[in-house]
């Protein structure tokens, strides 16, 4: 894909602009909870940096993708948790303190592993008439500029300027919202003609990553013995990535419309999932309360 104007300079600048919303909403007391819930925050960086990726993977085998359309969908697995994690654990009466941090910690720490475990799976998946030259340290420096930046810059605002932060964070998820969504139609209209076949590819496998990872990250908390809500917060977290960020890793580092596929398909069917998720997850601790009161009674 060629260049221009979006790829370069719009896509990022607003990615700047998301991180920075997802800062104003961040205060140092956010990163205590590793100090404080050490074995939470340790299981859920483990489950979603390590476990996920490994997950997508098999995922990608499973359904015999290759490609482009298969480093897509690593893509979007190596992407860190954005605030609709954090927005779905309330939903789902999670533990959102754990969520907040979980997305936080992910966030500073991807710029450094996106590119290199990347760069293993692009050998791993394109041939050599496919391989894309992926520059690591320019590539790490390039996320940092537009993540942990931003993140940092909105941190530092809500610390000296609390006021001025919590007027200016609502309008940052309503934009972030917006330009997603305004990206989503711009990709399906761009690729219009073979949407049909690329959704049965990267979007059918999207939706089973989404909801495998779900599922993983609340059985692993649960396995590791933590609380129900803690182990509602992991679960959400470990089955949402920031699909803003790898639509922008695909289409402006990368600069290939093919690899934003299986972010543009997740974008459009998270929402339903997480809401199923969240419900069944509701659901099923009305029905323990419910049980205790009777056996109690």
């Amino acid at each position: 894909m060629k260049a221009d104007l979006l790829t370069l300079v719009v896509l990022p600048a607003s990615l700047f602009i998301i991180m920075l919303g997802m800062g104003l909403s961040l205060k140092l007391i956010d990163f205590k909870m590793v100090l404080v819930k050490p074995k939470a925050v340790l299981l859920g960086v483990i489950t979603q940096m390590l476990v996920l990726p490994l997950l997508a993977y098999a995922v990608v085998l499973m359904f015999g993708m290759t490609g482009a359309l298969a480093v897509g969908m690593m893509i979007l697995a190596l992407c860190p948790g954005g605030t609709t994690s954090n927005l779905f654990t309330y939903f789902a009466k999670g533990d959102v303190a754990l969520s907040v941090t979980l997305t936080s910690i992910v966030s500073v720490v991807a710029p450094f592993t996106v590119p290199l475990m990347l760069v293993m799976f692009m050998e791993l998946l394109m041939g050599q008439e496919e391989y894309i030259q992926l520059p690591v340290l320019k590539t790490i420096i390039q996320l940092l500029v537009i993540t942990v930046v931003p993140i940092s810059i909105g941190m530092v605002i809500n610390h000296f300027k609390p006021e001025l932060s919590k007027k200016a964070e609502a309008p940052t998820k309503w934009f972030s919202s917006i330009f997603l969504l305004l990206i989503v139609i711009g990709i399906i209209i761009k690729n219009i003609d073979n949407m049909a076949n690329y959704f049965l590819q990267a979007g059918v496998a999207s939706i089973v990553l989404n909801v495998a990872c779900m599922l993983m990250g609340y059985l692993v908390a649960k396995a590791g013995q933590l609380n129900e809500a803690q182990s509602k917060a992991i679960g959400i977290e470990v089955g949402f990535q920031n699909g803003t960020l790898a639509i922008m890793i695909a289409l402006s580092l990368l600069q290939n419309t093919e690899m934003a596929i299986a972010a543009t398909c997740y974008s459009i069917t998270m929402f339903i999932t997480g809401t199923v998720f969240a419900w069944v997850l509701n659901r099923k601790t009305q029905v323990n309360v419910e049980t205790d009161c009777e056996a109690k009674a």
